[in-house]
């Protein structure tokens, strides 16, 4: 049988079709309940539907991850160079053939090229805008920079997916490809709050520099947090600790800090190319379990501050709810030997929690305390 290459080009055009009739309906949605609408609106829409879309993207590449079909299609950016496995059906039987239990199935191949389809109907609806804010930046008065660098980074997250490919599951280039995915979540969602305030929609919420110093610092904790995870996800240490509190009935098992983290090793391998050992991957869970109590306790404390700002109110509540899910999602994959449903509800818990974060950081600012502010005013009443 011959070799794949693993890069193969020629059904780029078909899958470009296939993405252009996944954006056609949203495009069309947009149009037709929106046509009357100003530019503002209808982009404002646009984008929500966009992240909409792009946080399925995101639970779908969870889902293609966990179910060991990232490598359903060997080569990129089709399968077998084709646009879907119909065309590749007799390469695949052969792979299935040869290893029933591998990477290449019938069905891993068709959640492959699935997650690939949605994630190029995405890239026509990010273009889409890019070229929409650009042509009325003038007649609306918007600014066409966050949608230009939300399309340079879901090309360089598609150059990332290509190598999640052919790089056979490289566990840096895979966590880099989940936070990749993370961050377009959150440009999509700044984007579409400054397309709400150009719209006056709603306005900037003021808070205290304390609140607002609060609310950055849980922001990069929840980065670091979602880091940590992604980094348990694609090594696969999730069943190294399958006890709670405690990890191998040991407050503090052994664990390798040194291989864990080694960051640029094939999958499996450890700092000196053999296979990575047991105490690596328990340093590689428990990093994310310890870490988990620190930001569980400032997100919480946050929502808690945030409910005091009325405006916030509904925001505190879905960061209140989204911690708590996450903590019953991540304790139910330890205890219960890592469901599916369980561990797909984990990414989706992060990432609703990037989105709703990346909302309260690009409404709010600081506002100097009101014995500053009637100093500055008497400073300039004295003047």
């Amino acid at each position: 049988m011959a070799v794949q290459n693993l890069y193969d080009l020629s059904p780029a055009l078909r899958l470009m079709i296939m993405g252009l009739v996944v954006a056609l309906g949203p495009l069309a949605w947009v149009w037709l309940h929106h046509k009357h609408a100003p530019v503002t609106r209808r982009l404002r829409v646009l984008t929500l539907v966009t992240l909409f879309l792009t946080f399925d993207l995101v639970i779908f590449g969870a889902f293609t991850r966990l179910t060991d079909s990232g490598l359903g299609c060997p080569d990129w950016p089709g399968c077998y160079g084709s646009a879907s496995p119909v065309g590749a059906q007799m390469h695949i039987e052969a792979a299935q053939s040869a290893m029933p239990t591998g990477p290449v199935t019938h069905t891993k191949a068709w959640i492959e090229m699935i997650h690939r389809y949605l994630a190029t109907g995405v890239g026509v609806l990010i273009l889409t805008l890019a070229v929409v804010s650009w042509l009325e930046r003038k007649r609306a008065h918007i600014s066409p920079v966050w949608p230009a660098v939300t399309l340079l980074w879901v090309c360089l997250q598609g150059a990332f997916g290509a190598l999640t490919v052919t790089m056979k599951l490289f566990p840096a280039i895979v966590t880099l490809h989940l936070l990749g995915g993370l961050v377009l979540l959150a440009l999509l969602r700044a984007q579409s709050v400054r397309y709400a305030q150009a719209q006056e929609a709603s306005g900037v919420v003021e808070m205290s520099t304390g609140t607002r110093f609060f609310v950055i610092a849980a922001f990069a904790l929840l980065w670091l947090q979602v880091a940590l995870g992604g980094w348990v996800s694609t090594n696969y240490a999730v069943l190294a600790c399958t006890d709670f509190p405690s990890c191998q009935n040991s407050l503090w098992p052994a664990m390798d800090f040194s291989q864990g983290f080694t960051l640029w090793r094939e999958l499996g391998a450890g700092h000196d190319g053999a296979n990575i050992s047991f105490q690596a991957l328990t340093a590689i869970h428990y990093a994310h379990r310890l870490a988990a109590y620190v930001v569980f306790a400032a997100l919480l404390l946050l929502a808690a501050r945030l409910y005091r700002v009325p405006a916030l109110r509904p925001d505190a509540c879905w960061l209140a709810g989204l911690t708590l899910l996450q903590a019953a999602t991540g304790l139910s994959n330890v205890v219960l030997g890592w469901p599916l449903v369980a561990a797909v509800a984990h990414t989706g818990g992060a990432a609703a929690l990037v989105v709703v974060l990346t909302g309260i950081v690009f409404s709010s600012r600081s506002n100097p305390s009101p014995v500053h502010a009637s100093k500055w005013k008497a400073s300039r009443l004295s003047a």
